[in-house]
């Protein structure tokens, strides 16, 4: 199993210390770096900024929001970033939420597993660079020929050629019809809520996915992304300490992330066996009760979703996550000796 360092996006200003935590990651074996994006920073513009100074180590998203840009803008930063960096592009990408796409981008939300299967289409076509580009369906029509089209597009190749026909495409995915979808057409997955426990819920979504006539990949290698966050702690009351102050992280997704009628992340943790529970955080948290609804969380949920222990305990829980199929383990380290000891104890 791999190593990913997950950066994030911003808060209120730019992160300090990023580009140490970076170098320590290329320099002790970590596989890769990853950058987010919400309704503040891009994606993109951390990895060629801190990434310059790397020269192995691979460049990830975690993720593109789809509706932020034209699938073939999304092709046209892969491209440059593919080869400003050598080909070390990993394209992780999801849907996001109808709050932040009606709301932020001004796009419609309707249909997200056909907007995804059209935009992943496309943009392996500007990668494969084999013909101009076309698109027939009704998401993302190319060329253009809509209400308000003045009848002049034509379908274009990209201008530079790329330096990788195949770029790896990593979807974000929840609900049973995404995880399926994602293991038909992606490499890669990118679970929000991917733990030992509750591996075995997704893995006949993946089956359906791999069985599918044309499916890309098969379970042998295709990649799993988990995040989680990992602490090596003393003793069992560092611990709780630790859980603790992981609570609120928890009762934020479940219950605080998009409207009561539509929470991508609180329909994962009814999946889980968490309907009841998840149904009063919601309303707490939506209430304005954070505190209450966060009191609520359970200290074995967060033991599941984290990797919380002695060292020994650490290395152990790992295994356990490997064993379920998860290839690279995403994680927010908060400094560069952490970066190190991380690696050193898991090498």
């Amino acid at each position: 199993m791999k190593l990913g360092l997950q950066l994030g996006y911003w808060g209120a200003q730019p992160p300090q210390g990023v580009a140490e935590l970076v170098a320590a990651a290329e320099d002790a074996g970590f596989d890769a770096i990853f950058s987010a994006e919400a309704w503040g920073s891009d994606a993109f513009t951390p990895l060629a900024w801190w990434g310059r100074e790397t020269s192995r180590i691979r460049l990830g998203t975690s993720i593109v929001q789809m509706s932020g840009r034209a699938p073939t803008s999304i092709a046209m930063h892969v491209l440059t970033l593919d080869h400003l960096s050598g080909g070390r592009v990993i394209l992780g990408m999801g849907v996001s939420g109808p709050q932040v796409v009606e709301g932020w981008y001004g796009q419609p939300f309707a249909k997200p597993l056909a907007r995804t299967r059209e935009v992943v289409d496309i943009i392996r076509q500007v990668l494969a660079r084999e013909a101009p580009v076309t698109n027939a369906g009704p998401h993302y029509p190319l060329p253009f020929h809509g209400e308000g089209s003045v009848g002049l597009g034509k379908p274009l190749k990209p201008i530079v050629h790329p330096l990788r026909a195949d770029v790896p495409i990593w979807l974000g995915a929840e609900g049973p019809k995404n995880v399926a979808q994602t293991a038909e057409i992606a490499d890669g997955w990118i679970p929000i809520f991917y733990t030992p426990k509750s591996a075995g819920m997704y893995q006949p979504w993946l089956d359906e996915g791999f069985a599918r006539p044309g499916a890309r990949r098969t379970r042998a290698v295709f990649e799993i992304a988990a995040t989680c966050h990992l602490q090596v702690v003393s003793d069992a009351e560092e611990k709780a300490a630790v859980v603790d102050a992981m609570r609120p992280f928890v009762s934020l997704y479940m219950g605080g992330m998009g409207a009561k009628e539509a929470n991508f992340h609180n329909q994962v943790f009814v999946r889980m066996g968490y309907e009841d529970l998840a149904a009063e955080v919601q309303k707490l948290y939506l209430a304005g009760e954070k505190d209450r609804a966060t009191a609520l969380i359970p200290d074995e949920l967060v033991d599941d979703m984290h990797i919380i222990g002695t060292a020994g305990e650490v290395k152990e829980k790992v295994a356990q996550w490997e064993e379920t199929g998860v290839t690279t383990l995403l994680l927010s380290c908060r400094s560069a000796e952490e970066v190190r000891s991380v690696a050193e104890l898991l090498a």
